[in-house]
């Protein structure tokens, strides 16, 4: 079975944006998750909880990957 593959990623530092194209008979939608990377020994981990200092970085990504979702729309002509 093939990983889903993610149609983007935004990344500044440590915040990253992934986002999801999901197509259906209706047409395509996205997803996005979000997350803080880190590593733990020398394996790299994704956490879900922010502290604040990391809270300016999350806005950014979700603002860019607000951005490139209404892009993509917009190419298709919606």
């Amino acid at each position: 079975m093939d990983k889903q593959k993610p149609a983007h990623e935004v990344r500044l530092g440590t915040i990253k944006a992934t986002i999801w194209e999901n197509v259906t008979r209706s047409g395509s939608f996205f997803n996005v998750t979000i997350h803080r990377l880190y590593k733990e020994g020398e394996e790299w981990k994704q956490a879900t909880n922010f502290a604040r200092n990391d809270l300016p970085l999350v806005a950014k990504v979700a603002d860019q990957a607000h951005s490139w979702i209404f892009e993509q729309a917009a190419a298709a002509g919606g």
